[in-house]
């Protein structure tokens, strides 16, 4: 089994990122994961160029100014990809006030898409961790603000299958052009991606072909760091990618091609991943195939309760702002 697929924390570090994943990097075409650690104060700035992005707060709140006009540098906090402003250009300034979230493990949080070829300015005062989910697009949408009160959260599976997924850039919930982005929490001694499953070729209507980043927390217990693991098996149609990973936080796994789950949470010590998918299809849809040997557990689950621990936590009622 290959390891080349399963990035460790701070393996992945590039300049201001704790993680940086870009097509480049892994090999692909469309979808990218930053992780952003800033300092209380902290501030860094960036260019979209050719991709658009969701800024998820995964603990602390932050302030997000996005500028569209012509990519432009950014400044010394940051980095430098993209062209600088010209004089005079035209720009379209929106400010964005992010809530956020004490962690992942302690509710939905708001966020802010920024459109490409923009400019992007994050600042917080408090200090916090910030996830820049990506993906490689054509078109230029409008700079959003998403409110953790519209993020819907579903519960999938039964018994220890059961699962929490907040959809906050899901197909269907908020309007991108390429990315699909959901959050899932796991609680200790379950399984989720479970039955195995893959979209890695289009057949409409049936299976999307999409790439896929997972970026793992695991919430400590009892002053012990937890552990989760990962599997992802060969697809005739893939490239033979084969991972059986154990995941610590800030751990990422890259996902090609291939069966994929499950994912695994050790008993006492709930998972997170955060999922960042996109693709070449002309619709922007997640349609999987669950692995033939497997998806019969699907079957099992209506004479199953829902795990009694969920929800962990619900969308907030009001706006988050």
């Amino acid at each position: 089994m290959s390891t080349e697929f399963h990035l460790t924390a701070t393996a992945a570090a590039d300049g201001p990122y704790v993680l940086d994943i870009d097509p480049k990097r892994a090999g692909w075409g469309y979808s990218s994961l930053r992780v952003l650690d800033l300092p209380p104060g902290g501030h860094h700035s960036f260019a979209t160029g050719d991709s658009e992005w969701i800024v998820l707060p995964l603990s602390g709140g932050c302030t997000v100014v996005t500028d569209s006009g012509e990519a432009g540098k950014a400044d010394d906090a940051g980095a430098t990809d993209g062209a600088s402003v010209a004089d005079g250009a035209s720009m379209t300034s929106e400010t964005f006030e992010l809530a956020g979230r004490e962690s992942v493990f302690s509710g939905v949080t708001d966020f802010a898409y920024v459109p490409r070829d923009a400019q992007v300015r994050i600042a917080s005062g408090a200090g916090g961790r910030f996830a820049l989910t990506g993906a490689r697009c054509e078109r230029r949408l409008t700079a959003r603000y998403g409110a953790a009160s519209d993020v819907p959260v579903e519960l999938r599976g039964t018994g220890n299958c059961s699962r929490q997924v907040n959809n906050f850039g899901a197909a269907g919930t908020f309007e991108c052009d390429r990315l699909i982005a959901v959050e899932v929490l796991t609680p200790g001694g379950n399984w989720s991606s479970y039955p195995p499953h893959k979209h890695d070729e289009c057949r409409p209507g049936e299976e999307s072909e999409l790439e896929e980043i997972y970026y793992f927390e695991v919430e400590s217990a009892h002053g012990t760091e937890g552990v989760g693991y990962q599997r992802v098996t060969p697809s005739r149609n893939g490239r033979g990618t084969d991972v059986l990973a154990e995941v610590r936080s800030g751990d990422a796994v890259l996902i090609p091609d291939g069966w994929h789950g499950p994912s695994i949470a050790a008993p006492g010590h709930t998972l997170y991943y955060l999922n960042v998918m996109a693709g070449p299809g002309e619709t922007r849809e997640w349609l999987i195939c669950d692995h033939p040997d497997h998806g019969w557990i699907r079957s099992t689950w209506p004479s199953q309760p829902v795990d009694p621990r969920l929800p962990l936590y619900e969308a907030p009622a009001g706006d988050a702002r």
